[in-house]
């Protein structure tokens, strides 16, 4: 089944939202089951916006057999005083490329210092796999955060699964506690980020449409950088000892939900 798990917001051709917000009581952090709900979301204002409108027409339209014209949307003119270098990157079922996951691993790839990763699920594909391994044994940080308290019993196990062999390399995870961690960004020696939709799956990669926001500002990457420091405070840490003492029935249901990957 394709989904579209884009979720944008625009406002009269000048005001764009784009990351990991659904509408529903849930995200208001007012379901009893999660609680505090932890996302987070890009403002956006300047040319960029026209990037994201036209992908919102085109998924219109290929979905609906009643088509929008262009010439019905804002396209204004603005006056961008803080300019900062910008791509969206989309990718879906339609696409000949996985490019949102080919744009992550470029971006681990190229790291020389520290990554900084937030998201619901881990349970990426091989080649994003080695990607993680070789920035660790190139001696690059690596910092992974996922919920503490799933929403998904088998996605927990696979996403531990998957960072049980990058902590043997050593990175360092932790296990969000507040609430449910719902933020999907990706930020590279404080200099790139990126926030979107796109969780670390197969589903996200191959499945579903997806959205995100490339951005080339050192400020912005600082200040995601600070969010998940911050957030640390909220989480337990996995370590290997920890990890390590896992009973049987978890490596049972760890290696089961690994089977079930491509279509978690």
């Amino acid at each position: 089944m394709h989904r579209n798990n884009r979720k944008v917001c625009i406002i009269d051709g000048k005001t764009g939202y784009i990351g990991g917000f659904n509408v529903g009581t849930e995200y208001l952090g007012k379901a009893k089951k999660f609680g505090y709900w932890r996302d987070g979301h890009l403002r956006i204002e300047g040319d960029v916006i026209q990037h994201i409108q036209e992908r919102f027409i085109l998924d219109w339209n290929y979905s609906n057999q009643h088509k929008k014209r262009d010439d019905i949307f804002c396209f204004p003119q603005h006056d961008v005083k803080n300019f900062s270098p910008m791509q969206i990157v989309t990718s879906g079922p339609n696409s000949h490329t996985e490019h949102l996951k080919n744009m992550m691993i470029k971006m681990i790839s190229s790291a020389e210092r520290e990554v900084f990763i937030q998201t619901p699920y881990f349970i990426p594909d091989k080649s994003f796999m080695d990607a993680c391994k070789m920035a660790l044994l190139s001696g690059v940080k690596m910092h992974i955060m996922i919920p503490g308290k799933p929403d998904h019993p088998f996605v927990m196990w696979g996403s531990w699964s998957s960072l049980g062999e990058l902590l043997d390399y050593g990175a360092d995870v932790y296990l969000y506690d507040r609430g449910f961690l719902h933020s999907k960004t990706l930020t590279i020696d404080g200099e790139i980020s990126t926030v979107g939709t796109t969780n670390l799956d197969a589903r996200s990669f191959r499945l579903n449409f997806e959205i995100n926001a490339l951005v080339f500002n050192r400020r912005v990457a600082m200040e995601l950088e600070s969010l998940f420091e911050s957030d640390t405070a909220n989480c337990r840490k996995l370590t290997k000892e920890l990890y390590a003492k896992r009973n049987w029935t978890i490596k049972f249901r760890e290696g089961f939900s690994r089977l079930l990957s491509p279509i978690l």
